[in-house]
């Protein structure tokens, strides 16, 4: 379960656990009291703090601390020291990435300046080797953990399995075998309209054959690991044979490791992403 850090949601957190939650994503986001007003958020470090050592203490044994870097003015030394401070709070998990500039934000419409490109290369180099001599293996382009305590349902989402979403606004998603479809469903996003509809589902797509390819590529080469070669037909139906070329092609180009067991990225092809994916 997701929470915030602030003191009205702490005092939930008994409720949480009581009710089954073994694993708990706290949204701290900085621990600089300057960068959190201007993300807009209405925490302050003393409850991100507190927020970790209350989970513990009611007795949550699984809890990731969501952190963000690349924020308008943080410097290197700044983003580091916050990650040096969630460390210190000795999570089992850290998800750590940048700030993107979403559509129908605050920031969109009026754009921050943001650290120039070399700073936050820098960021990026260094807080990935503070990381992993704390013991935090990237598994994921934004995800570290400790041994075993990697991300279950979202390692379920990169290697394009099933899930169902359940409350306002949630997405699911689901292959009926029987009618050879894999669908995309969300669900009505205002809570009293969910709450009062017959049927809450607010849409669904299936996903075209011609598409399929590049959603599960878009999913497994997050991993740092990528996924098992098997894996591709059980989850899109389709044969692998039907990508083998780009497979082979991206293989020559040093772009995916040279094993025809496994699809994952090479180190150069986690940097080109974009253009590994665009070959499916």
């Amino acid at each position: 379960m997701e929470a915030n850090p602030g003191t009205f949601e702490q005092e939930r957190f008994a409720g949480f656990l009581e009710a089954g939650v073994n694993r708990l994503s706290i949204g701290i986001q900085s621990f600089n009291d300057q960068h959190l007003q201007t993300l807009g958020r209405i925490h302050n470090s003393e409850n991100a703090h507190h927020a970790v050592s209350a989970a513990r203490q009611i007795g949550f044994t699984n809890i990731n601390t969501d952190l963000m870097h690349g924020l308008p003015k943080q410097t290197p030394e700044q983003a580091l020291e916050d990650l040096q401070t969630a460390i210190g709070l000795a999570p089992d998990h850290i998800s750590w990435y940048q700030l993107t500039i979403e559509p129908n934000t605050e920031f969109h419409s009026r754009p921050p300046r943001l650290p120039e490109d070399e700073t936050l290369w820098d960021i990026q180099e260094q807080g990935q080797a503070l990381l992993a001599a704390n013991g935090y293996k990237q598994y994921e382009i934004s995800a570290y953990s400790q041994p075993g305590r990697q991300a279950k349902h979202n390692l379920n989402y990169w290697q394009f399995g099933d899930y169902i979403g359940i409350g306002a606004g949630a997405h699911g998603k689901l292959t009926l075998p029987g009618e050879d479809k894999i669908l995309r469903r969300w669900k009505q996003r205002q809570p009293k309209a969910y709450m009062q509809a017959i049927d809450p589902v607010s849409g669904q797509q299936a996903i075209a054959s011609d598409e399929l390819p590049f959603e599960f590529m878009m999913n497994a080469m997050r991993l740092h690991d990528g996924v098992s070669a098997d894996l591709y037909t059980p989850a899109t139906g389709m044969p692998l044979s039907q990508i083998e070329t780009q497979l082979q092609q991206l293989r020559h180009k040093g772009l995916l490791v040279d094993d025809p067991g496994r699809i994952a990225p090479t180190e150069q092809g986690r940097l080109f992403l974009n253009d590994l994916l665009e070959s499916f």
